[in-house]
């Protein structure tokens, strides 16, 4: 019985829990997904990061927080919302798609966009 208490405990603190790159990437909720995704999750997050520092002149975070929605058995959905703090500046993007790296890289593309678009004027 005390096994099945804990592992909802387990299961909650893997959907909150952070992970810190850098001191300046946040991501949350990355520690539900597999070793091998996240590896391949930074590598995407970090060469982002990379091109928004480049079009954001006062960067400080960004922040990528996974939802995985409408999960049965090992099939669900995944919620991405990549935030990113620009000096006094937010910006913000949100996307759900079934292929986490899908997701991933439809949000950072569309902050950087929004980033990039702002910071040209």
């Amino acid at each position: 019985m005390a096994e099945t208490d804990a592992q909802p405990e387990n299961s909650e603190d893997k959907v909150t829990a952070q992970l810190n790159l850098g001191g300046n990437i946040e991501l949350v909720g990355f520690k539900q997904v597999s070793l091998s995704d996240v590896v391949v999750v930074k590598k995407v997050v970090g060469h982002y990061t990379r091109k928004i520092q480049e079009n954001a002149p006062n960067f400080q975070k960004v922040t990528i927080i996974l939802k995985e929605i409408h999960k049965i058995d090992n099939n669900a959905k995944h919620e991405i919302h990549v935030k990113v703090e620009d000096g006094g500046l937010h910006y913000a993007s949100e996307v759900v798609d079934k292929n986490l790296f899908v997701a991933l890289d439809s949000a950072l593309k569309k902050v950087l966009a929004e980033v990039t678009h702002h910071n040209k004027r």
